[in-house]
Order: C-alpha cells, then structure tokens, then sequence
C-alpha cells in the first residue's frame, strides 16, 4: 500500500512520485546525501526474531533478564547463554532481498548513501555494504570491562572467558549496547542527519530511543522522510510518505526507483 500526501509536480526521483514532490532544486549544487535507519524488521525477514513480535525475544526472556547491566553482574551465566544462542543464531541466516538492494544502493547512487542500523547482527556486511554504522553494538564482537578490548569474537563466551588482551576473567561481555548505556556513534550519527538530503527508516518499531527521534532531526534539517515498515508506528505522522508492506519487496522497489531516477 502507498501514501500520497504531496502534490506530484516537479517529482524527486529519490522519494518516489507516489510519495513526495520534488526537492528545491538547490540541493543541485552539492553532493545529495541518503541516510538510511534500518531496524530490527528487516532481518525477521532473513530469519532472525525481533524483539518486539510475538514470538521474539521479550517472550522468551525479559528484558531485564538479559539486557542491561545490571542483569550481567546479577546472572552473567544467563546473559552468555542467551547472547551464545543468537550468535549461533545468526549463523543459519542468510541476508534478503533488502539488505542487497541497501548494499547495492550504497555502491550505485552517484551521492552519499550512509546506513545506521539498530541491529546487531551482520546481515549488512554479508550483502555486501561497504559501511554500516551500529548504533547497537555487534553480536560478533566483544568487549572486555577491565581493559576496554574490544574484537571479533565466534564462538561461545563464558563467564571463566579471559580476555586476549589483559588475560583477566569475569569481563568479556557482548559488544551490545544494554538498556541503560549510550548508544554508539551519536555525535557522527546527528552529523550525519544534520547534512541528510533524504532519511529512510525501514524495519524500525518506532519505539526505541533516541533511534525513534531519528525523523524528527532529519526534519529539523530539511531533510525529506520516508519510511518503509510492514506497518505503521508510533512515529510515522512524522515522515512525509510511507510505504507499507514487507521490506525485502518495498526496498528493492525503492532502490530501483532511485537508482532509475538518476540515470
């Protein structure tokens, strides 16, 4: 299903005739820039949970269970099992349609294409994205509390874990941002969308901060909005078009029509 809120003439190729009308023309001038918010959506369709569905991840543990810090120093047995699963996990999963059409997206569009993902996965990077930015953290990384190392790391952690860098136990931890702390990368990530031309978020519940508040400063800016979710949000009065429907059909058709316009 598509929205159409905006007059059509003088259409924008990169936000669709069915969607937005044309940016001002003085955005010629300079180097057009596309800022991409993908959640937690666009992976459930390779195969991995969300957090936020019915049968995710908040049914199978509570959130305070697994997900902040003061569940890693309360049960830090627990908080490996479950983070050993979903790295497991991720290992049966192969990217969509739509983290392709991203990474395909990034190589082609004659401007900036700059992807921020709230996932913690790497279905990006295996479909071949040059660059993604995890404000999350990543599953396949880990972080040491004592020295600060941080690497990749495949295999299972355990508490009794030393850490390569300072062979200290007891603080390998994933390299996931819990409830609780700071997000990654938020001084790059509000550059970014302060010089964005147009903001996508695609596969997000519009529900987690500040990802939520993503729009609003991108707005701010005088980007142009769009969100692709297979159905609306809390925050979607805030983009000026929508599309709605599965990610790995809606971005594929959405790159292709931005790629196509700028031909």
């Amino acid at each position: 299903m598509r929205y159409d809120d905006f007059a059509t003439e003088h259409l924008d190729p990169i936000l669709p005739e069915r969607v937005i009308r044309y940016i001002p023309s003085a955005m010629g001038s300079h180097e057009r820039t596309i800022v991409i918010l993908t959640g937690a959506g666009i992976s459930a369709e390779s195969g991995l949970p969300t957090f936020r569905d019915k049968d995710g991840l908040w049914e199978g543990y509570r959130v305070e269970e697994v997900a902040c810090p003061q569940a890693f120093r309360r049960n830090p047995d627990l908080v490996h099992r479950f983070y050993n699963l979903r790295r497991a996990a991720l290992k049966t999963v192969a990217p969509n349609a739509a983290h392709q059409a991203l990474a395909r997206l990034q190589r082609e569009f004659p401007g900036r294409v700059i992807l921020i993902t709230q996932n913690i996965d790497d279905l990006h990077e295996r479909a071949g994205s040059p660059e993604v930015i995890h404000m999350h953290g990543e599953l396949r990384k880990v972080f040491c509390a004592h020295c600060g190392h941080c690497g990749v790391w495949e295999g299972d952690l355990q508490t009794v874990t030393s850490c390569p860098q300072c062979d200290r136990r007891g603080g390998m931890r994933p390299d996931i941002v819990w409830f609780g702390e700071i997000p990654y990368h938020m001084e790059r990530i509000e550059a970014v969308l302060r010089n964005a031309d147009i903001f996508a978020s695609i596969g997000t519940s519009g529900q987690v901060y500040p990802a939520a508040g993503f729009v609003s400063l991108a707005k701010i800016a005088g980007a142009r909005t769009l969100e692709i979710n297979n159905a609306q949000t809390l925050v979607s009065g805030r983009f000026d078009g929508q599309f709605i429907g599965p990610a790995t059909r809606e971005v594929p058709q959405w790159v292709e029509e931005v790629l196509g316009g700028n031909e």
